[in-house]
């Protein structure tokens, strides 16, 4: 693919193999369809099918060079996102596939997946080599699929490096941690309002399928993932991801978490267990704060998003989300409010704080994990600083963060005791009241790292730091000034 004219970079290599290795893994899962359907009609007209175009028999029928990269960039691409083919005389030679509400999932998610994709190759002797490799591999095969789950994570992995699309990738070692504590339940359902690649829902089925005992577990184990992706790109990516793990119909949307009223969502909307790693950084136009009540309408992605969990979350259920430290000790009326609302109607009972560069190298914000539940009000929040592991300075590319680096959080988790760290007279665990927290103005910046090392932050995330303690600060001067005001005596006339 390096030899393409028309790939420029990783990101794009990434995602023309996005698109192929779908279509080649919706193929073999609608083999599984014909077989279990006995009137099995794919959505995709047969000229368009990977076995009737994408297979190479050897016996030099396939097409490659410029009859492949036609039929690609004017037939296959323009079908599958719902435009049909005609002739010159404007008659209709293939009809572009059409999804609507009413269209079952695993077939309307072909077209969804291709709305925004692109195929960038402009040598159709090379892109008929990258096709013949990916269909090289049979998914029929227990070893070579599971073998390809590997490698389908690697390239997951990739996206780290491949500019903006980082975004997407959550560490596996911190998705399984949380999974794991979460403790999945057969018959539970786990939501993830912006899925990126799937890594929180492949995550989930890996831990629930310890339980699987018969086949009606396991067709619940498929049934319990949902997930919302805005991005075509990473909506692609978990699509066949969890395809790949064996969902076979992944109940996976395209769309916008943020914009649905909150206030309209009801008890069937609601899930069992959300796990979550909401954007952050971003800034939302009034369209979206319009979805929010006035006291919740932040501008900030990640407290949006924390204010539709919280309405989605049932009674009963728990939660595991990823937050930066800004929300942590953001003290403006809109964090505040949207802490308050966590700490009176939920149990906020863990926060794990996170060494800044788990995320390297896409950003260096340091994140935390906060576990909570919807069992009632806060009584008291327990902190736990993960500490670097011996022998690291820092995770990166080449020394990423691993599961075993959460082994000290899984030996306190069930038997919790506050350690004080006596060679820099800090906390590494405590245990706070709700009150505490509340006389702190809701500041859960606690538990925190001893010292900052000195460290070079991309620009974007810089200005993102220095606004977020910048606001952070004014509103506890203006929090101590309101207090020392209200200490001050007033005349009758209002004059102090």
């Amino acid at each position: 693919m390096r030899n393409d004219a028309g790939i420029n970079g990783d990101a794009q290599r990434i995602e023309q193999i996005a698109w192929i290795l779908f279509l080649k893994v919706y193929d073999a899962q609608e083999e599984n369809w014909e077989f279990d359907q006995e009137n099995y009609v794919s959505i995709i007209p047969e000229e368009c099918r990977w076995r009737n175009w994408a297979v190479d028999d050897g016996k030099g029928n396939a097409m490659t060079g410029d009859q492949l990269l036609d039929f690609v960039n004017n037939r296959l691409f323009p079908v599958l996102k719902g435009t049909d083919v005609k002739d010159t005389n404007g008659n209709i030679l293939i009809h572009g596939i059409q999804a609507d509400k009413d269209t079952p999932i695993n077939k309307a998610i072909v077209q969804s997946t291709f709305q925004d994709a692109n195929q960038y190759m402009k040598d159709g002797v090379l892109l008929r080599q990258v096709i013949n490799v990916i269909d090289s591999i049979d998914f029929g095969s227990y070893e070579d699929s599971h073998a390809f789950g590997d490698i389908y994570e690697s390239i997951l992995k990739e996206l780290q490096s491949a500019g903006s699309a980082g975004e997407f990738y959550t560490p596996r070692a911190v998705t399984d941690f949380m999974a794991e504590m979460i403790e999945p339940k057969i018959g539970e359902h786990m939501a993830d309002f912006a899925a990126g690649t799937g890594g929180f829902m492949v995550s989930w089925l890996k831990e629930l399928s310890k339980q699987v005992k018969d086949t009606d577990d396991n067709k619940a184990l498929g049934e319990s993932v949902y997930g919302v992706e805005k991005k075509q790109f990473p909506y692609m990516l978990c699509v066949t991801n969890l395809l790949l793990h064996g969902v076979d119909v992944p109940r996976v949307y395209h769309g916008n978490s943020l914009m649905h009223d909150v206030l309209d969502y009801t008890e069937k909307d609601q899930f069992d267990v959300i796990l979550m790693n909401p954007p952050y950084g971003g800034s939302e136009k009034n369209d979206v704060k319009n979805h929010f009540p006035s006291e919740l309408a932040s501008s900030e992605t990640a407290d949006l998003f924390m204010s539709v969990i919280m309405y989605r979350l049932k009674q009963g259920g728990r939660a595991a989300v990823i937050l930066p430290d800004g929300f942590l000790f953001g003290t403006d009326n809109t964090k505040v409010a949207i802490k308050k609302k966590l700490l009176s109607e939920f149990n906020l009972h863990t926060i794990i704080r996170m060494p800044g560069s788990v995320f390297s190298p896409y950003t260096s914000i340091t994140t935390n994990i906060l576990f909570f539940d919807h069992t009632g009000a806060t009584k008291e929040t327990w902190f736990y600083r993960l500490d670097m592991p011996e022998g690291y300075k820092h995770f990166s590319k080449t020394k990423p963060m691993k599961s075993e680096h959460f082994d000290p959080v899984r030996e306190w988790w069930n038997n919790r005791t506050e350690i004080k760290d006596q060679d820099t007279n800090t906390w590494k665990a405590k245990k706070y009241t709700a009150q505490e927290i509340a006389d702190g103005s809701y500041n859960l910046d606690l538990c925190g790292y001893p010292h900052e090392e000195e460290e070079i932050l991309a620009p974007l995330d810089l200005i993102q730091q220095y606004q977020e303690k910048r606001a952070s600060l004014n509103a506890e001067i203006d929090h101590v000034l309101d207090e020392i005001v209200s200490l001050l005596p007033h005349d009758e006339g209002g004059e102090q």
